[in-house]
């Protein structure tokens, strides 16, 4: 199977996942906040060359953890409901930042040839094994060694995710730009309800951020040059990569994403990334998407 045959059927898998649906709005009241959000003015002026931007640009690409999902919450709870059962006395916090906390040496590990290709669940599970023996928690059959890393697969997002996302598709095509493999991104979506068109994973390109190669594959996959091309992310660093490479940019400010105890990430200064916007609708209304779609 070649690459192209390869992204294919990745490109259709993830047009499997469903738009949330409108009437569910009612019955979600951090939805009926964010369909108010939706109607709500950019938050900041909107210039002449960020309205360029925005005509030009046909593919939005998004970091995934802790900018599209909350990565940090989801995988305390799914932990904390796990120790209950087992009755392990635990800092579930403190296991899921330590399991975090590997996510960038070990994928580092692939990136430099210490270890040939892996992909994220695998590259999990190799942190799992390990943390279960530093954290002393015993009792896990396999099944539910597998069910555990999988908590990955299963990431609530930030409130404005499913329909911020919806709204930004009316004119974009959206996919992860994520070192999630297919699986990974694809359970994810189905999960949290994010309306990808296609699921771009890591293992699609065999490379992980921030190599070129993971920033331009939609270059190749979908012939446009990288200025049509915008990374969204809650990160600078991932946002400077990209955008040395050509990509537009997008900061969405992501304040919770390690916890309510912890300060606050800095904005970036104006000017940085092409914009800065406090959640997917405060995006979607500086590029000119005004409202959800029927």
């Amino acid at each position: 199977m070649n690459r192209r045959t390869f992204v294919g059927a990745a490109l259709t898998a993830g047009a499997t996942v469903p738009a949330l649906p409108r009437e569910l709005l009612g019955s979600r009241p951090d939805l009926e906040s964010d369909a108010s959000r939706a109607r709500s003015a950019p938050s900041r002026p909107v210039t002449d060359a960020q309205r360029q931007v925005a005509e030009s640009v046909r593919y939005l690409g998004f970091d995934t953890f802790g900018t599209v999902v909350d990565w940090r919450g989801s995988v305390i709870a799914e932990v904390e409901q796990l120790a209950r059962q087992k009755g392990w006395s635990l800092d579930a916090e403190a296991f899921a930042v330590a399991w975090r906390a590997n996510y960038g040496p070990s994928r580092n590990r692939v990136r430099t040839g210490e270890l040939p290709w892996t992909d994220l669940d695998a590259l999990h599970r190799m942190t799992l094994d390990d943390l279960l023996v530093r954290f002393d928690l015993r009792g896990l059959t396999e099944p539910e060694k597998v069910h555990l890393n999988e908590v990955w697969h299963r990431l609530h997002g930030w409130p404005d995710a499913p329909t911020g996302l919806t709204r930004l598709r009316t004119r974009y095509i959206l996919s992860p730009m994520s070192n999630g493999n297919v699986a990974l991104l694809t359970e994810m979506a189905k999960f949290a309800g994010l309306p990808w068109d296609c699921i771009m994973g890591s293992d699609v390109v065999r490379h992980y951020k921030p190599d070129r190669e993971m920033y331009l594959a939609p270059c190749e996959f979908f012939d446009i040059p990288p200025s049509q091309v915008m990374l969204v992310a809650a990160h600078p660093g991932d946002l400077d990569s990209a955008k040395s490479f050509g990509l537009r940019t997008a900061y969405v400010h992501r304040p919770l994403e390690n916890g309510p105890n912890a300060d606050p990430p800095e904005w970036p200064a104006p000017g940085r990334f092409d914009f800065l916007a406090n959640d997917f609708h405060d995006l979607a209304a500086q590029m000119g998407i005004w409202t959800l779609p029927a």
